[in-house]
């Protein structure tokens, strides 16, 4: 793994969520932008007089988190980075630098540096995720990205176990060892969803 970059650490902390989603997955990103909204907000209040000390030796600004979360959506990211000039698989991953543009483009036209990017492209996304209804091509995900760096991933999860099948297959995914995970949602579950963030990554953006 070449993990010898500024993104990546021998250790981390994660902060997991898993929720019931009772009509769309946006209920997710709704609760993930509440709470580091709140974060935000709450260290810049709380702790404003260490904020100033640290700040005088290394300077940040205040991040820029709206109370509404700001969502963008994986075919309007591709036109905006065309309309700077990157050319770009549509289905492809972000890479390091087009994540560090995007983070430029939507402070500059929407004043935050908080955003989520949905509709990820089901190919760069485990099996376990639910495909988008109008776009197979497409899925129930998002990614979270903070001052031009992502910080977390999130989708909504297949809680059908023939989809959940029928991905692993489009995946080549081996279903005999998943086979007790595939049958467990055979008893009925919830539509659910949820996030993982990388709590250094917040720290340090």
């Amino acid at each position: 793994e070449n993990s010898n970059t500024r993104r990546h650490l021998c250790e981390f902390t994660g902060l997991d969520l898993e929720m019931p989603i009772r009509w769309h997955y946006g209920e997710v990103i709704d609760v993930v932008h509440m709470v580091l909204f709140k974060m935000c907000k709450g260290i810049e209040a709380e702790y404003h007089n260490v904020l100033e000390a640290v700040r005088s030796m290394y300077p940040s600004e205040v991040p820029l988190v709206p109370e509404e979360p700001c969502v963008v959506h994986w075919e309007d990211m591709n036109e905006m980075l065309a309309g700077e000039g990157i050319e770009r698989e549509p289905l492809a991953d972000l890479s390091t630098e087009e994540e560090r543009m995007l983070g430029k483009l939507l402070r500059e036209r929407y004043e935050t540096d908080l955003f989520f990017l949905d509709r990820y492209p089901s190919v760069v996304r485990p099996f376990y995720t639910m495909p988008c209804k109008d776009n197979s091509l497409l899925s129930n995900s998002f990614d979270v990205i903070f001052r031009g760096q992502e910080i977390g991933s999130g989708a909504q999860r297949c809680h059908d176990p023939k989809v959940l099948q029928d991905r692993c297959v489009a995946l080549g995914v081996p279903t005999g060892p998943l086979q007790a995970y595939i049958d467990s949602f055979r008893h009925g579950v919830s539509p659910h969803g949820g996030v993982g963030l990388g709590l250094e990554r917040i720290v340090q953006m």
